[in-house]
């Protein structure tokens, strides 16, 4: 493995002929916004998987410096979408997050699909969820959001539940007197 993929750098050589001038080594810069959405995620007890079509070695040292769980490198766009049928059948609930023409297949196999705003508008079509801003922190945001509402609509629902099983019986008068009641001579007046 050379160095600069051990770096999320590729290596690009500029040649004269057969002479090598310079080599630059490129990389997208990780974002600090990565970093702290994989780490609200762990928080969450969410495991993190990775899926790109990345070089192997590029993709494991982003994952190394984001402290991804897993990774799946030099992914076509078909393959995304069968690794998250894969992932499904093996019980796991899938939420995948992506931008691109690539990601609209997997977008639309996931339980859940996260796409970024700012990405296609393929992508966009194809996610469950739509995330106005480019901002990774907004996923694990989305999540808690989506638990918070799952645990009010769940407790409204046995408030509810409750409610109609006391009221409808008195309701339909269950504490009605029956028998020989007769009202009193003085209350009838």
């Amino acid at each position: 493995m050379d160095k600069a993929a051990q770096n999320a750098q590729t290596a690009i050589t500029l040649v004269e002929g057969t002479t090598p001038l310079a080599v630059f080594a490129v990389a997208d810069a990780i974002r600090d916004e990565s970093r702290d959405a994989v780490q609200r995620l762990h928080e969450q007890k969410i495991q993190v998987i990775m899926m790109t079509g990345d070089a192997r070695p590029v993709a494991d040292a982003v994952a190394r410096a984001l402290g991804v769980d897993t990774v799946f490198a030099e992914v076509s766009p078909e393959q995304k979408a069968s690794k998250v049928k894969e992932l499904r059948s093996s019980g796991k609930r899938v939420a995948m997050v992506g931008d691109g023409v690539n990601d609209a297949p997997a977008l639309l196999t996931a339980d859940v699909g996260i796409a970024i705003g700012a990405g296609t508008d393929v992508a966009v079509e194809a996610g469950d969820v739509v995330l106005i801003r480019s901002d990774p922190r907004d996923v694990p945001k989305v999540i808690a959001l989506s638990k918070a509402s799952y645990r009010k609509m769940v407790q409204n629902l046995w408030w509810a539940a409750g409610y109609n099983i006391v009221a409808l019986p008195l309701a339909a008068g269950v504490l009605a007197f029956r028998g020989s009641f007769s009202i009193p001579q003085w209350a009838r007046s």
